[in-house]
């Protein structure tokens, strides 16, 4: 079995965290600023990588802010940028069509302190609302992709509006085992979607 620290303890050196230029000339249109600025503001904060269950209020639940898995940079950037809780909104639309989500926990029912914090669940939700992004469409700040880590781990990540230095391919917001940060993980990983949400 792959344990997350023992990919991350491979990955680390391959990730620093750098002063790097804007992704492109232009800052990225509202309100994707806003969800990129709001995953950044974790940076610093979330220091810890901790996906224990835990109880957690609803609506509104969550981990302390210096704990949490990759899941949770999502979460608390809807919160953050647009007032938006996933955790609720995952919740209700698992209660109206639970059948319709992953069966990969052997669960008979939805449970709000921990369905919204698994990425399969976060990507049915996305899909069901219509935010697959149609192949061929470029990654811009503000989406979201899912990645298979180590050949098993479903992650989730952020595009920033920053790029890796000397190329196009843009660094991600993520916390992959230490803590919110940015990474260059795109082109390292199987991508398994790629979505946009945002309000209208």
């Amino acid at each position: 079995m792959i344990s997350r620290r023992a990919v991350v303890s491979g990955f680390a050196a391959l990730t620093p965290v750098l002063a790097l230029p804007a992704w492109g000339a232009a800052e990225p249109a509202e309100p994707a600023a806003k969800l990129v600025a709001a995953a950044r503001a974790q940076i610093g904060v979330t220091l810890f990588y901790d996906g224990a269950y835990r109880r957690i209020a609803y609506p509104g639940g969550d981990v302390a802010p210096e704990r949490g898995v990759c899941t949770d940079v999502i979460v608390r950037g809807y919160r953050a940028a647009f007032g938006i809780d996933l955790q609720e909104r995952v919740h209700e639309d698992m209660k109206r069509d639970f059948a319709a989500y992953p069966a990969n926990w052997g669960l008979t029912r939805p449970d709000s302190n921990i369905d919204h914090r698994r990425v399969p669940n976060l990507a049915t939700f996305f899909r069901r609302q219509g935010g697959v992004l149609a192949d061929g469409t470029a990654l811009a700040p503000g989406d979201l992709v899912t990645q298979t880590i180590g050949g098993r781990l479903p992650h989730i990540s952020v595009v920033s509006d920053r790029q890796v230095r000397g190329s196009k391919r843009p660094l991600v917001i993520h916390n992959i085992g230490g803590g919110a940060e940015y990474a260059d993980i795109l082109d390292r990983f199987p991508v398994t979607g790629r979505f946009r949400y945002l309000p209208a």
